[in-house]
């Protein structure tokens, strides 16, 4: 079926097609949108531009169509070499790590380009951990003294801020008011993390805002990196049409983070930009070209580029490090040009603090990799002609998944932005996706589940559901949600179960279903 598609629409010329149903701007939002038939685009998850066919184990590595009709695929394939390689102090081009680093690989985090895998203990070195620590006080106010990624490894003589072989993940059983059993007896199992790290794991002191908080008072939880294939993608929706689905989802009555959106109009806009937020679970980042992956090349490794010639790092931690006679007696060791005043406290403050270090990554390098990143394309859907997975297709919206879990987008002109500067509105050194029919089956909306140990804020942005079935193939794993606590798609919904949670209605409708249905639906979140 899927080859069939693709030789039809080459031989149509890659012509532009629309599909009205859970996209049409104009019209008001509804809790059970209209059921319409499978249509020829939906199996083109990423659009005529951004679609791939494999379904492989590589199905998240592929380019998209109009990374290769740019003649961008050279570039495409040089940008990857710096997602996957590992990186070091000085083995160029992959110099640079360091002084302090979340991982020394991107890959590491993304196993088979896609989300992490749920883990038993907390490891940088341990393949597929994408496991990010989330450390903050009793107000869920992230600990200043720490990175908002808080790093645990470090290159000599540096320390790591926290001493990762004394943090402790335990899986805990969870029973849901349910029973964790559906009506007809069928049973299923939940399990949650709960991370614990001593005081003297911590090498910085615990502070927020230079105020000292109580050790009592510290929460540490994790969240997981999730699959970056179609980022560029997202990137393409317009920003009024993301304002859009805010004010329809307002006007239904929807529960909206009040500090993002209210009364019809942004609380907030990325940086000092008219930008909506639309990455990252805790909707953090703006443009692509300034968010996830053109902040983590810097922050993760902490190597240098043009635009970015300081560390990823605190002043509590520098102040720290300047202070500690065996950062001291080493430091001229391993940084001898940093020998500038004879007092060494004052020079680690100044290599660490530094805002115009040596550039690690050239800029060719960066452009690359960012024509890598905002190029990955979507696998296509998959069988979509099977009746099961129709069936699912229509229950998923039946019963109101697809409030949430939006199926279809339309991109615009695609004339994208980067707050950072770099590049320019349009650059025309990296890929675009004009007036597309997408189907990343997410609003970009946050919401609550009120899970137990929930996630910071309690505010969790919708993920798309777009290829995540071929997780298992692609990275070795299905696990899902933010901190991976879901090992399959049934764990995933009844997390989505609380009686405060705002997908409580379509789960009660789920819980009813029969055994075949419920399957059905499962069928077809893995076919998207």
């Amino acid at each position: 079926m899927k080859g069939f598609f693709y030789s039809k629409y080459f031989l149509m010329g890659l012509a532009v097609l629309s599909f009205a149903a859970c996209s049409d701007e104009d019209a008001p939002r509804q809790i059970n949108p209209p059921i319409e038939p499978v249509t020829d685009e939906e199996w083109y998850a990423g659009g005529l531009l951004g679609t791939t066919f494999n379904s492989s184990a590589s199905a998240y590595e592929d380019p998209t169509p109009a990374v290769e009709n740019a003649g961008m695929t050279d570039k495409f394939k040089y940008g990857e070499y710096f997602f996957e390689r590992t990186y070091t102090q000085n083995t160029k081009p992959f110099n640079g790590l360091g002084p302090l680093y979340v991982r020394n690989s991107c890959m590491s985090c993304h196993p088979g380009y896609g989300h992490g895998k749920r883990m038993e203990r907390y490891r940088a070195d341990d393949w597929g951990n994408g496991y990010l620590l989330v450390v903050t006080d009793h107000t869920d106010t992230y600990l200043s003294s720490l990175t908002g990624m808080p790093q645990t490894k470090a290159t000599a003589p540096f320390k790591a801020p926290i001493d990762e072989d004394k943090i402790n993940i335990e899986w805990l059983d969870y029973t849901d008011e349910w029973g964790n059993k559906f009506p007809d007896g069928e049973t299923y199992s939940l399990i949650y993390p709960e991370v614990t790290i001593p005081e003297d794991a911590y090498y910085v002191p615990l502070e927020v805002n230079g105020k000292t908080v109580d050790y009592a008072n510290v929460k540490v939880r994790l969240e997981s990196t999730i699959g970056i294939y179609g980022t560029g993608l997202i990137d393409a929706i317009p920003d009024d049409s993301l304002k859009a689905e805010y004010i329809r989802q307002e006007k239904a009555g929807v529960s909206l983070n009040p500090s993002f959106f209210a009364n019809g109009k942004w609380v907030k806009t990325y940086g000092n930009t008219t930008h909506p937020f639309r990455y990252t679970y805790a909707l953090s980042r703006g443009p692509l070209q300034d968010a996830a992956g053109a902040n983590a090349i810097w922050n993760i490794t902490n190597v240098t580029r043009s635009n970015r010639r300081y560390h990823y790092m605190t002043q509590t931690y520098a102040n720290t490090a300047a202070n500690d006679p065996e950062v001291q007696n080493k430091f001229y060791e391993y940084f001898p040009d940093w020998n500038k005043t004879g007092n060494v406290k004052e020079d680690i403050i100044n290599y660490l603090m530094n805002q115009e270090l040596p550039v690690e990554m050239t800029d060719d390098d960066y452009v690359d990799f960012m024509i890598w990143h905002r190029g990955l394309a979507v696998p296509a859907a998959r069988n979509l002609d099977d009746p099961d997975v129709q069936k699912g297709r229509s229950l998923f919206r039946e019963i109101g998944c697809a409030s949430c879990h939006r199926p279809s987008w339309k991109t615009g002109k695609d004339n994208f932005t980067d707050p950072s500067g770099f590049f320019s509105d349009g650059d025309a050194r990296l890929p675009r996706y004009p007036d597309q029919t997408i189907w990343p089956y997410s609003d970009f909306v946050q919401h609550r589940l009120y899970m137990e140990n929930d996630i910071r804020t309690g505010w969790c942005r919708t993920t798309p559901l777009w290829g995540r079935g071929l997780s298992a193939i692609c990275t070795g794993a299905s696990d899902r949600l933010h901190d991976c606590r879901a090992r399959n798609v049934i764990e995933a919904i009844m997390w989505h179960g609380n009686a405060q949670s705002d997908a409580r209605w379509t789960i009660e409708k789920f819980r009813t279903l029969s055994k075949e249905d419920r399957e059905a639906v499962v069928k077809f979140i893995e076919a998207i």
